[in-house]
């Protein structure tokens, strides 16, 4: 005899339980007329996951208890597991508000059911890394174990239904839970000890490049080494913690116990993942449909377009102005905007100054014409001519004693007024033509703080914020060849050297930008995205071993062409280390959100404090050793 199973993978909109209950009351009402006997949800699935300090404001839990309540009642005729918040009044959190559990709700002809008499399933592992802060919101099952007295072993079992006579343990995790192996507790161990016949897995878990394949990697093993089948059930849509914006991706999926993945959801698409239970085999059977794993420029297209999507549909945005220089990051902004908002709703403006070259120029305005945009050319030459004169030839007076001196700019201060006054137009003519405009820097120039103040830094999100500049180059590739599939961006862009062109020393045919890209972009991404945080220190080690390169992953051979001796290595290293982890940190702090696709990226994903770069004594020992030889 076989139950029939389904996942619910659905768009959670963050921050309001009215609409996500609808959802959730339809596909009850549907798995009914498909005689469904287990229906699965996602963590969270009233409220959403990333919701800041709401999950505060007493009102807004009391509402989602409200519509659980309601989700329960339901469940007349069918068992519904789903996650939710849950509130006890009796007691208090560390910061004196009341007690709130991230839980999951099992229910059955309209009753709550739980492990044991008292004790419903709360979640165990709080995530408190990369842009999780669980603790500061949630009381975990562990804390509750010690306050209780009770044993962990007596709160991790498994859930008791009578499913068409038959009875079906189910052990219900949350997220995390599943991935407590090397923990000091190990959820998925507890509940297959304690006699779960399935493992079930409620998620609210955001993309991330590779995290699926990880996954799976993870969830197989579970399966295999318990010998029990695995359901794993995510939600899709898009949530934001205020300075980074994650596409949730769903890729809802399920196991069988010797670990084979069965059948899988596909990314981003609302879906009933429909699978059946054998009480014979005690095993998943479905129809085998296994989604191709996109190559990783396509899966960050994919996720990139998505989140945007549905970020601009949720702050309600139509239009964009996207400042177009002629250079590569501009025009994959472009490009994408395009496609998403309609090339009639996205304005592109080119705004020259006399260090613009008429190449830089001519490639901006075809861009334009490929997309088909409206387009303009605001040049400020003449206006920055006479901002200029005006600050340098105004004396200054001290009140104090009548004396007068003139302000002197410098070189790089006539660069950033540039990127200034840029900014000032742009957004005019946002505001004008009714809409947003983009920041169109990237993760390497973040990292480095190659941005200006109030200038290119600013906008309503940084698009490319998380790309390196060589992902940059391959989705302007990807764009051409399989989104348009026409060359929309002009190849000339593939071959010009980058360059702010601020200045006489900084075009597309003298100096261009500082940075050696090939290398600097593995370099600065080993110093922000590895996980066992890399400083200076093994940068160096792995120089004098000579397994940089190996370990950064840069071409071979490229560290000695480009420093041919250990001072010139030391020196470039000093200068990137000490803008990534000084200055630049006040600038990525005021940087807009953030479209996160990476392992780690800025924003409150990567927590900063504004303090001086930190060399440690091992590096100072070992920079000393190199530079004596």
């Amino acid at each position: 005899m076989n139950i029939r199973i389904a996942c619910a993978q659905f768009t959670i909109i963050p921050g309001r339980p009215n609409l996500n209950y609808n959802s959730i009351i339809n596909i009850i009402a549907d798995a009914k007329k498909q005689n469904i006997d287990l229906l699965i949800f996602p963590e969270l699935c009233l409220s959403g996951y990333l919701l800041g300090d709401l999950w505060e404001q007493t009102s807004f839990l009391e509402d989602c208890v409200t519509y659980g309540k309601k989700i329960i009642a339901a469940s007349t005729d069918i068992c519904i597991v789903f996650g939710n918040v849950a509130l006890d009044y009796t007691k208090v959190n560390e910061d004196g508000r009341p007690r709130k559990y991230n839980a999951a709700f099992i229910a059955q002809n309209g009753q709550k059911l739980t492990p044991s008499l008292k004790h419903p399933t709360f979640k165990s592992a709080l995530p408190n890394y990369r842009e999780f802060d669980d603790s500061r919101y949630f009381h975990s099952l562990n804390k509750f174990q010690r306050e209780s007295n009770s044993s962990l072993k007596s709160l991790i079992k498994p859930v008791f239904l009578t499913i068409r006579d038959t009875s079906l343990n189910i052990g219900v995790m949350l997220c995390e839970d599943a991935w407590t192996e090397d923990y000091f507790i190990n959820i998925p161990a507890l509940l297959a000890k304690n006699g779960a016949d399935i493992l079930l897995n409620l998620s609210c878990s955001p993309f991330t490049l590779g995290k699926n394949k990880k996954r799976h990697q993870v969830f197989a093993k579970l399966a295999q080494t318990y010998n029990l089948p695995l359901i794993y059930c995510n939600n899709i849509g898009v949530q934001n913690n205020g300075k980074n914006i994650f596409a949730f991706d769903g890729a809802t999926c399920a196991y069988q116990k010797n670990g084979d993945l069965l059948t899988e959801a596909e990314p981003y698409k609302e879906k009933i993942l429909t699978i059946e239970y054998s009480f014979n085999t005690k095993d998943l059977i479905a129809n085998k449909s296994l989604v191709i794993p996109p190559q990783e420029i396509a899966s960050i297209y994919q996720g990139l377009v998505y989140g945007v999507t549905n970020f601009l549909q949720q702050t309600n945005i139509k239009k964009m102005v996207v400042a177009v220089s002629g250079g590569i990051d501009s025009a994959v902004a472009a490009a994408i905007y395009t496609k998403i908002l309609g090339k009639e709703n996205v304005l592109l403006v080119n705004i020259p100054t006399k260090n613009n070259s008429s190449l830089t120029q001519k490639l901006a305005c075809s861009l334009a014409t490929k997309l088909g945009c409206p387009y303009l050319v605001i040049p400020i030459q003449d206006s920055l001519d006479l901002l200029c004169n005006n600050l340098e030839t105004t004396p200054v007076v001290p009140l104090s004693n009548g004396d007068s001196f003139k302000i002197e700019l410098s070189t790089l201060t006539l660069e950033n007024i540039q990127a200034r006054q840029r900014m000032q137009i742009i957004a005019t003519l946002a505001a004008s033509f009714g809409g947003a405009f983009s920041c169109n820097s990237n993760k390497t120039e973040l990292t480095i703080g190659y941005s200006t103040f109030y200038g290119d830094l600013t906008g309503i999100v940084a698009l490319l914020g998380d790309l390196w500049k060589y992902q940059v180059y391959d989705l302007a590739y990807y764009l051409n060849n399989s989104i348009y599939q026409k060359e929309i961006i002009p190849q000339e862009m593939f071959l010009i050297r980058p360059s702010a062109e601020l200045s006489p020393a900084q075009t597309i045919g003298t100096g261009g930008d500082p940075l050696h890209y090939p290398y600097h972009d593995f370099l600065l991404k080993a110093l922000v995205e590895s996980w066992n945080k890399i400083s200076p220190y093994e940068i160096l080690l792995w120089y004098k071993e000579n397994m940089l390169e190996q370990k950064i992953g840069c071409e071979q051979g490229l560290v000695k062409k480009l420093f041919p001796t250990a001072v010139e290595f030391i020196t470039d290293l000093e200068r990137w280390w000490s803008l990534f982890a000084g200055f630049a940190i006040a600038k990525r702090i005021q940087a807009p959100p953030i479209f996160s696709i990476s392992k780690r990226s800025f924003g409150y994903d990567f927590r900063e404090a504004q303090i001086p770069a930190y060399y440690s004594l091992e590096y100072k020992r070992l920079k000393t050793q190199l530079l004596k030889k």
